[in-house]
């Protein structure tokens, strides 16, 4: 775990900034996608900046409305900068609602925009997982296995790496399946479809995650349910397009 990194006089959070890089990286290869499907970039730009800053405000407002007694009569710590005091689950309703507006505002297609999407999508996980092994977040469950690592105070499954290692290999699979989908929308179902399969083998390794029904994890639910979804949605568009396949 590398939390802070000092730089001369400066201690900055190593786990934002890998998130950061990893936005930056994805709206590059957004900008590629979208000149190779001739997209317009800028568009694509901006949808993807107002669902970020829709995510975030959205994040924070689901944790306060949360939590108000914490705040009592100190207001102003709503609006505080803290990644700990976030709603992840809110965020994504908000930012995903704000980019549909957005999205549906400009007439953007929906499949052909997710398709271009999902590259970047795919990149930006991998970073997740680095910020995760910065921060000591998603930390695994103790074990005595030869490649454990020491994370608060036990030896535990280094479940950030195998995270790590899972979205590599989803970001491999798009890549190379990109430039030849079967249809539009293949693309983000086939990552949508993956990361739910990821999260659904990577939850039985976590340390700190909650058990909702018969052992399974609440994130292995969740994960089952989009890649039942996920694999319904491909069936259904494969049926209305069929034969169909894009030129390199």
């Amino acid at each position: 775990m590398l939390p802070i990194i000092n730089i001369g006089p400066f201690a900055l959070p190593l786990p934002g900034l890998l998130l950061i890089l990893g936005v930056w990286l994805a709206m590059l290869m957004l900008d590629k996608e979208a000149s190779r499907r001739e997209l317009f970039a800028n568009t694509l730009n901006n949808l993807v900046v107002i669902g970020l800053i829709g995510g975030i405000v959205g994040a924070r407002l689901g944790y306060v409305l949360r939590h108000l007694d914490v705040y009592g009569d100190r207001l102003l710590d709503i609006i505080a900068l803290n990644a700990h005091a976030l709603s992840p689950g809110d965020g994504l309703l908000f930012g995903s609602l704000a980019a549909l507006i957005y999205a549906q505002r400009k007439e953007l297609s929906l499949w052909p925009t997710l398709d271009a999407l999902a590259p970047g999508l795919a990149l930006f996980s991998v970073f997740i997982g680095l910020s995760h092994l910065a921060s000591g977040d998603a930390y695994g469950e103790p074990t005595s296995l030869p490649w454990s690592l020491e994370i608060w105070g036990a030896e535990r499954h280094p479940s950030q790496v195998y995270e790590i290692v899972a979205a590599l290999l989803v970001f491999w699979v798009i890549r190379r399946i990109r430039l030849s989908p079967a249809f539009p929308g293949f693309l983000i179902l086939t990552f949508a479809a993956f990361s739910a399969a990821n999260r659904v083998f990577l939850e039985a390794f976590r340390g700190d995650s909650e058990i909702v029904l018969g052992g399974l994890r609440s994130m292995q639910l969740a994960g089952l349910f989009v890649l039942l979804l996920s694999l319904i949605g491909m069936h259904l568009l494969a049926s209305d397009n069929p034969g169909m396949k894009l030129n390199r």
